[in-house]
């Protein structure tokens, strides 16, 4: 059985947006696009309706490449138990209102028992210093916590 993949949202938006003029995003682009192609087929990816949300947002043509990407790959179904959890990283996680629904992605992920959470999001999922209490949540509502990482990260060399 293949290790099971959710997809962030940055994902998508990293695959398809026009290359980057600053070096660091440029350089998370295209190791978004290496893992991609090499190794995806590794896993069993998932994603959610939050994700198609947030991807269906801003420029139209934009918008529409991110939703390619996603077309065939499943949702997960969000319930009381992803509200419940989401609600209580919320709570307990200092996340600005804007970034609310990270914590959706983070308990959708761990409702779901997904091993990997992909994400380029470093300020408020991917985060060292959010890590603990992530986990700790997680665990505290009977959940195994995601591994949150970077392509980098499942990227084999």
């Amino acid at each position: 059985m293949k290790p099971r993949v959710y997809l962030e949202t940055t994902i998508p938006s990293y695959l398809t947006a026009w290359t980057s003029r600053e070096l660091v995003m440029s350089a998370h682009q295209q190791v978004t696009r290496d893992w991609w192609q090499t190794r995806r087929q590794d896993f069993e990816i998932y994603i959610s309706q939050y994700v198609i949300d947030e991807a269906s947002a801003g420029d139209p043509d934009a918008a529409r490449r991110r939703l390619e990407f996603l077309t065939d790959l499943p949702l997960l179904d969000s319930n009381d138990d992803v509200l419940e959890l989401a609600e209580e990283l919320i709570r307990r996680i200092p996340l600005p209102p804007r970034a609310a629904v990270d914590a959706f992605h983070i308990a959708i992920a761990a409702v779901n028992e997904i091993q990997f959470l992909l994400t380029w999001n470093c300020t408020h999922i991917a985060n060292a210093e959010l890590r603990e209490i992530i986990e700790s949540i997680c665990r505290e509502f009977g959940y195994h916590p995601p591994v949150i990482c970077t392509p980098e990260e499942l990227l084999k060399e």
